[in-house]
């Protein structure tokens, strides 16, 4: 989505916590022109608090639970990066990843939530599992129910009402041959809590047979069994640590102040450098404590919200008043809870039903967002134009590219080259040169951006334009970048330039490549390009396949998919989207120099899987070496996700154009996955015609360099023609 004005700032959110999550659901119901949102998260989704002791007990699914940051950011029109942030430097207004160069910001806002792991308990880091952040254990969990032995064992570390709450769900959830008990060195049970709800939960923990256990000082998280300091030893199959809130130890790195490692702000939520804003369980209001509860976070949106746009655009501050007291519903484990207020408390299954129901409101306002209009041919308007502006909406990296159709009907043209030297003919990927020490490949390669993140683009295309060098048996040698800048101000002009560049540089350097220079201008949406050289000894091209040699293919398919599914905001019930796209981006990710180098010596004919898919990079090697193939559907590995995102109608706006170039030469069952056979692939993977005796050790090699090879088929004699059973 290319912002309607210049972005002259950068406002960036770090963590992915309640607070942040409604500031960017309201950042995309109004953005603030002028303005770039970043939001920073390790993780591409982020679970709703109120939710997970109805997880932990089975009550929901995990993705009803999960807020998909990613999805989120695409809806706000925010880059969205998935690292972990380590620090701020608010001298130079820079915050440190764990994984990437550092960020530059001129508005921050931090809502990184807490931890509850015992760092400093021996044993616990490897032993056990944290309640936050809850994304990790929620996924244990899930793995340990699935795994568990018919008497399970858990021990939970810590009984205030988050631990209460999980040893509740923990029991119904296992059923009554399990063993939950319940630590805590405090000599009382839940002494915050008004007297009349102590009372109230006393009576579910004795029902669900669950050992609570105070005054107890823990020595040791073993394997097996947490060890007491009195020498007791407690088996445990699943231990979990629940012991309140830990600040992440960064905070007190960052020069703002702190109190007990959290930040302290103002009424206005700003901290003690007027740049930075905090929020959610990792702050507090100087003055006026409060529990962490979830409960304020959500209420401080707003406030956080509007004083955003407020210091961007020089108005007065809100101040942020939280209520003194709030209703606490206390789950029990099964269909019920405790409601408290005032010190009154009720339990049953009607409160239950009411957490239940405002819990799912709060998650509705992340399942659908308003579409943006799409544009529409006025009344009087040339014949045919209505038609295609109601077509799928451009894709972004190879699904942005012109369908094989165009492309033959214009490269046609092209006359033969004239020098000797040149063995490449019209059309070709790259251009293969006679030098005098061997052969020299030319390739270029560019990308239109399919997010908003330029760093992550500039590293993709890299790997991309570096696709046809190794697939031709080359080493890179030298690379000039095309930058093409979206409207932006002078400083976020450096700043994404010198993002792109220093991106484009580790990659190919790592590939063996310099960098040596290029050329920028400014246009309407970012687009990033590379010219890459390589030098071989032999060229591999695509003509070389024999019948009988094994078809190898080193990544997954379905990118084009995947990506086109983000760029719309698709809601597909059970797929998290946002997971999805991560591991897509993983995928991509991976260079396939290494992939290159083992198929190299032994490769017939080799190209990259890029924007015509699969089928149709493979119909050209066919018709290059005058054979067919035989394919095995279910041998084409594929991205996780991307075939219930086919199966949904969802897919890229160049698929159609791919399909209607192969189907008359190809047969395919019908069905989602003969769909991501003719998706484009973005970085996508090396396709090798190799002799089939040497194939099963081939993929085993390429798997130990970490790629996810698969023989797909194998090459067969005939006309050029594609068999998919």
């Amino acid at each position: 989505m290319t912002p309607a004005y210049p972005q002259i700032r950068d406002l960036v959110l770090i963590g992915g916590g309640h607070a942040h999550a409604l500031v960017l659901r309201m950042w995309g119901m109004d953005p603030l022109p002028g303005t770039r949102l970043t939001v920073i998260d390790p993780n591409p989704v982020a679970p709703y608090t109120g939710m997970l002791p109805g997880l932990i007990a089975g009550h929901y699914r995990r993705d009803e639970l999960m807020i998909d940051l990613v999805r989120l950011a695409r809806f706000a029109g925010a880059r969205v990066i998935l690292d972990r942030a380590t620090g701020i430097d608010p001298a130079t207004k820079m915050i440190h990843l764990a994984g990437r160069g550092p960020v530059p910001y001129d508005l921050a806002a931090i809502d990184v939530g807490i931890t509850s792991d015992l760092p400093l308990l021996r044993g616990a880091p490897e032993n056990s599992v944290a309640a936050k952040p809850l994304a990790r254990y929620a996924e244990a969990w899930e793995t340990f129910v699935a795994l568990a032995p018919a008497k399970p064992k858990v021990v939970i570390l810590g009984a205030g009402l988050g631990g209460v709450e999980l040893a509740l769900a923990s029991a119904h959830r296992l059923g009554g041959a399990a063993t939950v008990t319940l630590l805590d060195r405090a000599q009382a049970f839940l002494p915050t809590l008004a007297p009349a709800a102590r009372r109230v939960l006393e009576q579910p923990l004795t029902a669900a047979g669950v050992v609570l256990r105070l005054g107890t000082q823990v020595a040791e998280v073993r394997a097996a069994s947490v060890l007491l300091e009195n020498g007791e030893e407690i088996g445990s199959d699943f231990t979990l640590t629940a012991t309140g809130a830990r600040p992440h130890g960064w905070l007190a790195q960052t020069g703002l102040r702190v109190q007990d490692g959290f930040l302290v702000t103002d009424a206005t939520l700003r901290t003690s450098d007027p740049f930075v804003f905090a929020s959610g369980d990792c702050a507090g209001i100087e003055g006026d404590p409060r529990p962490k509860a979830g409960v304020f976070a959500v209420r401080a949106a707003k406030v956080l919200h509007a004083n955003l746009r407020a210091a961007l655009t020089g108005k007065s501050l809100q101040e942020f008043r939280p209520q003194g007291d709030y209703l606490k519903l206390i789950s029990l484990g099964k269909k019920a809870a405790v409601a408290e207020k005032w010190g009154v408390a009720l339990s049953g299954a009607r409160f239950w039903d009411l957490k239940n129901r405002i819990d799912r409101d709060f998650m509705a306002k992340f399942e659908d967002y308003p579409v943006m209009a799409r544009p529409t041919a006025p009344k009087v308007a040339t014949e045919g134009l209505a038609a295609h502006l109601a077509g799928k909406p451009l894709c972004g990296g190879c699904g942005a590219k012109l369908g094989p159709g165009v492309l033959s009907s214009s490269l046609g043209s092209l006359p033969a080259p004239v020098r000797g030297d040149v063995l490449s003919g019209p059309g070709d990927d790259a251009a293969v040169l006679k030098t005098s020490d061997g052969l020299q490949v030319l390739t270029t390669d560019h990308l239109r951006a399919f997010c908003n993140d330029p760093r992550l683009m500039a590293r993709l295309t890299a790997i991309h334009a570096l696709g046809d060098v190794w697939a031709m048996g080359a080493s890179p040698q030298v690379a000039l970048a095309q930058v093409t800048l979206p409207p932006l101000g002078p400083e976020l002009q450096a700043r994404m330039l010198r993002e792109v560049m220093e991106e484009a540089g580790l990659v190919f350097r790592a590939a063996g490549a310099d960098v040596v220079g290029g050329h920028s201008t400014e246009g309407a949406e970012l687009t990033i390009g590379y010219t890459v050289t390589g030098l071989a000894d032999r060229h591999i091209g695509k003509g070389g396949a024999q019948p009988g040699d094994a078809l190898v293919l080193t990544k997954p398919l379905g990118s084009g998919t995947i990506l086109a599914a983000e760029m719309a905001l698709a809601r597909v019930p059970g797929v998290m989207l946002g997971e999805v796209w991560a591991d897509c981006i993983a995928q991509m990710s991976v260079a396939q120099g290494t992939a290159a180098a083992i198929l190299r010596p032994v490769a017939r004919a080799m190209t990259d899987v890029t924007g015509f898919g699969l089928a149709g990079h493979l119909l050209e090697m066919l018709e290059a070496s005058s054979v067919a193939a035989k394919l095995r559907l279910d041998d084409v590995p594929v991205l996780a996700g991307a075939v219930d995102l086919a199966a949904a109608g969802l897919g890229s706006s160049l698929q159609p154009a791919n399909l209607a170039a192969v189907s008359w030469r190809m047969v395919a069952p019908p069905g989602p996955k003969s769909a991501l056979l003719t998706d484009p692939q973005t970085c996508g993977g090396l396709l090798a015609s190799v002799p089939a005796g040497q194939a099963a050790v081939l993929v085993a090699r390429l798997r130990n360099a970490g790629h996810q090879a698969a023989v797909i088929g194998e090459v067969v004699a005939g006309a050029p023609h594609l068999t998919v059973t």
